[in-house]
């Protein structure tokens, strides 16, 4: 370990390999998994908890207090997976009395300038912008990218292998597997490209075209759309999937192509 002129609290625990730069700060109540690389100017406050192999840049700060004027100081935790990257001057916030966590998986990349705030849980293998915004209690799957610049508000989620645009402002939940742009946020297709780079099979991919074909290009309500599906369609681990998360939404599904608007998704966007 390195740690020339870092600032490292005796109580810190750190494994083997890590390499900590100069002007680093680590707090006392941090855990710091194996081969990490700690960079100059990070600060990793108390509640930090780093998996293996987890790359943090200058000026990123991980586990800071909430800013979230419920806080009462709760002891809470932020959770890093393992080859994960924080890129220079991310903000990642701890949780609060909701979760006690804030979360990012394995091997994510959180590019630079990203906010990610209290109870937040992301899945593995995302990648995240640079200058993203992320509001409380997001919750946003495996295999997710967000474009740079995009504000995400509190309370969304963004289902598995979806793509969301840059620049985009994300008010209502974006289900897995699609492409989202536009302003208001709309369904502009299946994410094909990033679903072939991850093995799915051309015709695994014809069947979510399918599915989304559906809820989407064919005028039925959300509710419509999954009673239909369901009759309709083989059970599979995408088809259910999709329901399940149409189903559960709390804040509807955002809008399909051309500005069509169903379901709960007809709600006026607060």
């Amino acid at each position: 370990m390195n740690q020339p002129l870092a600032n490292i609290h005796p109580d810190a625990r750190i494994g083997n390999n890590v390499r900590i730069e100069p002007f680093a700060t680590i707090y006392g109540d941090v855990e710091i998994g194996d081969d990490c690389w700690i960079g100059p100017n990070a600060v990793l406050m108390d509640g930090a908890r780093l998996g293996k192999g987890v790359q943090i840049f200058p000026g990123a700060v991980v586990s800071s207090i909430p800013q979230d004027l419920k806080f009462a100081g709760e002891k809470t935790t932020v959770v890093i997976g393992d080859n994960t990257v924080i890129r220079e001057f991310v903000t990642i916030s701890r949780g609060t009395i909701d979760r006690f966590k804030t979360e990012i998986g394995k091997n994510c990349l959180i590019m630079a300038y990203v906010h990610v705030a209290h109870d937040c849980l992301i899945g593995d293998g995302c990648i995240i912008a640079n200058a993203v915004q992320l509001a409380g209690h997001v919750v946003i799957e495996d295999f997710v990218v967000i474009g740079g610049t995009s504000a995400v508000h509190q309370f969304v989620k963004i289902g598995a292998h979806a793509m969301v645009s840059g620049g985009s402002l994300v008010r209502k939940d974006v289900p897995p597997y699609v492409k989202a742009g536009r302003e208001p946020l709309s369904y502009v297709g299946v994410n094909s490209v990033g679903l072939r780079r991850r093995n799915f099979s051309n015709e695994k991919i014809e069947e979510i075209q399918d599915l989304f074909r559906i809820i989407y290009l064919e005028g039925n309500n959300y509710t419509k759309a999954c009673d239909m599906i369901e009759l309709e369609f083989t059970p599979s681990k995408e088809r259910d999937e999709i329901i399940n998360f149409i189903r559960s939404s709390d804040r509807g599904i955002m809008r399909g192509y051309g500005g069509s608007s169903n379901g709960k998704s007809s709600a006026p966007v607060i």
